[in-house]
């Protein structure tokens, strides 16, 4: 009797199974009755019927692709819409990768663009400026568009902000240091407001030094209309003869 139930102990102990695992291996008994189905106002039931079901760890995650524009669509109308919310000029390259198609296709459609606002005198412009596309309000419209923006504020810089960006556009990557010294006086109040106003930015330091060197940004070639600082029309014929002078005696 006592080697009968330590042979079904021992049986016992070797199939035991953790509870949860248990309950999901057990055959259901014969007289087990039906679920009972959930009714109306089973509030447990709806939220476990409304719980979408867990993928299996085996099952493969369901992989979403961007594709293409297709041909039936119209490139022009894609792009109106892109343009529309850019926070700043997209280039015909990024334009090409986003929208998988030819570069050549994008910048044909970006010229038709363009040209079509001009022909129908629309008050917005599509150009190409900073490197990339964007929309413009057209300069015909310009003061109409400043007078509802500023609302009568000035928002010119003053006179010491230009000459300071003028430095900045010339000599770029230019030091504080070489930019006061250019003008004569400290350039620490302006740099900041040029800075704030996104105008200039930081470009690394000073191979000779520890200074931060400073160049102009995106923005202030869209405000001044290029598309790069290569566009920026010689000093020579608005420099004073003896320029030469001066700046051989600064070298010294």
């Amino acid at each position: 009797m006592t080697e009968h139930v330590g042979d079904s102990l021992e049986r016992d102990l070797a199939t035991w199974k953790m509870p949860g695992a248990r309950q999901e291996a057990a055959p259901l008994r014969p007289d087990t009755p039906p679920d009972e189905p959930p009714g109306e106002g089973d509030e447990y039931s709806n939220a476990l019927a409304a719980v979408p079901a867990q993928a299996e760890p085996d099952d493969e995650p369901e992989v979403t692709a961007t594709s293409p524009v297709p041909d039936d669509v119209d490139l022009g109308a894609v792009l109106e819409a892109i343009l529309m919310i850019a926070e700043e000029p997209l280039s015909e390259e990024f334009l090409s990768s986003v929208l998988e198609r030819p570069r050549s296709q994008v910048r044909e459609q970006l010229g038709r663009l363009s040209a079509e606002y001009t022909g129908d005198g629309r008050g917005f412009d599509l150009r190409r400026q900073a490197g990339g596309w964007r929309f413009y309000t057209r300069a015909d419209y310009a003061r109409y568009v400043e007078r509802f923006v500023t609302d009568g504020a000035s928002a010119r810089l003053t006179k010491a902000a230009l000459e300071t960006l003028a430095v900045v556009a010339y000599r770029q990557p230019v030091t504080r240091g070489r930019i006061s010294a250019i003008r004569g006086v400290n350039c620490d109040g302006v740099m900041r407001t040029l800075l704030a106003r996104g105008l200039v930015e930081e470009c690394g330091t000073d191979p000779d030094g520890s200074a931060t060197l400073y160049r102009t940004t995106t923005l202030f070639l869209e405000k001044i209309g290029l598309d790069t600082v290569d566009q920026l029309p010689e000093l020579a014929p608005f420099l004073p003869d003896d320029v030469t002078d001066i700046e051989e005696d600064e070298q010294r």
